[in-house]
């Protein structure tokens, strides 16, 4: 049931370029989208990050979950920054990400590889290989951050 799951999931994950690119109605739209999609991945980053902390009990199957999530989700946002009008509409952003799209691209491609080397880690059930693969996922995300993300 799990795998089946997956597989359907991670297919429509892959399509999902082509369903996003007929998704935007206009820049509104896709800042929403990219603010709805960097929410989801908020969320499931939390919950791993309060189970290294100790803040909860470690639980792999959660985090496997979660891992999943994530590899999953960090492939949605990139495309939004893209969609005509997106630069006009808004957004937490710095002026500068309008100026270096291709570098932020480039960090969503890393963030989508640094997503799959969680979900690995994950699978291992390792709490160790888990929170140096969630180590380097944050920090990218960190980094992208610092230098986009408007406070």
């Amino acid at each position: 049931m799990k795998k089946a799951l997956f597989a359907t999931l991670l297919s429509t994950v892959l399509c999902m370029p082509a369903i996003a690119a007929t998704a935007f109605t206009d820049g509104k739209d896709a800042v929403s989208y990219r603010q709805a999609s960097f929410q989801l991945i908020r969320h499931n980053m939390g919950d791993i990050q309060d189970m290294i902390r100790g803040n909860v009990a470690f639980d792999a199957e959660r985090v496997q979950r979660r891992a999943e999530a994530l590899a999953l989700l960090s492939q949605l946002p990139w495309e939004s920054f893209t969609v005509e009008g997106t630069k006009e509409a808004g957004g937490k952003v710095k002026p500068a990400i309008w100026d270096n799209l291709p570098e932020v691209q480039e960090r969503g491609e890393k963030m989508a590889a640094d997503a799959a080397a969680l979900l690995v880690a994950a699978r291992t059930a390792e709490q160790a290989e888990i929170r140096k693969a969630f180590a380097d996922f944050a920090r990218n995300c960190k980094a992208c951050h610092d230098k986009y993300k408007a406070d």
